[in-house]
């Protein structure tokens, strides 16, 4: 996923009230961006680092700019991190346009938002000749506490939690569920952060042993965009 128009580099001044973030221009101009994430973002926030935005091409948005890159001092060493959240289900549709999600080949329909159960939305629904279709649900991780190993969530996350039970539910019932966690930054193995959150914890051990299918890939960064990569092994004890 290429960014529209060029990135605009600047430092964090400081990110509050959850979904803005102060930045510095080199030029001395300091702007209000939105910052599409409610997490904690746990190593991403210090004062000073670089950060890349993209401009809004909507004269009407109230903030021109949305937080897209933080260079962060992570275990390992520096690296560009992914923050924004509303980057993964476009990143995994076009992933799974370009052929290159395996856990979903041989499928060809890719729906967006779609209600099952009796009051559930999976992120997408794939469909295609001769084979069952697979709820498709996506998380974003962008946690890294020891060098090389990604991990969510990064607070509690009864959302997801909620979502984990609910796929495991569908699986139980004959259908078939798939989790795609989308690691926007480098990293070599996955697992959960379950000191954060032993409910999403256990809703995650207790879903991949009912049957739903966990897969984890790691993206290349850099000033142009994110583009999902390689899987990397998700190392959740069962």
């Amino acid at each position: 996923m290429r960014f529209a128009t060029p990135p605009i580099e600047g430092r964090l001044v400081q990110r509050y009230k959850r979904f803005l973030a102060d930045v510095d221009f080199a030029d001395g101009t300091r702007v209000t961006a939105h910052c599409a994430n409610p997490g904690a973002m746990m190593g991403l926030t210090a004062p000073g680092n670089r950060v890349l935005l993209s401009a809004s091409t909507n004269p009407s948005r109230k903030l021109a700019y949305s937080w897209e890159l933080v260079e962060a001092a992570l275990p390992g060493g520096p690296q560009w991190v992914g923050i924004n959240t509303m980057r993964p289900n476009a990143l995994v549709a076009e992933a799974f346009a370009a052929g290159r999600l395996a856990p979903l080949a041989g499928y060809t329909g890719f729906k967006p938002e779609v209600r099952y159960g009796t009051a559930s939305r999976v992120d997408f629904l794939a469909s295609g000749a001769g084979v069952a279709p697979a709820h498709v649900e996506v998380k974003n991780c962008h946690l890294m506490r020891k060098p090389g190993l990604a991990e969510f969530p990064d607070c509690v996350a009864a959302r997801s939690a909620r979502h984990m039970r609910e796929l495991a539910a569908l699986v139980a019932g004959g259908g078939r569920a798939v989790v795609i966690v989308v690691v926007q930054m480098r990293a070599d193995a996955f697992d959960v952060a379950r000191d954060l959150d032993p409910a999403f914890d256990r809703a995650f051990r207790e879903a991949r042993a009912a049957g739903v299918e966990t897969h984890a890939y790691r993206c290349r960064i850099d000033r142009e965009g994110v583009t999902i990569a390689e899987p990397i092994p998700i190392v959740t004890p069962a």
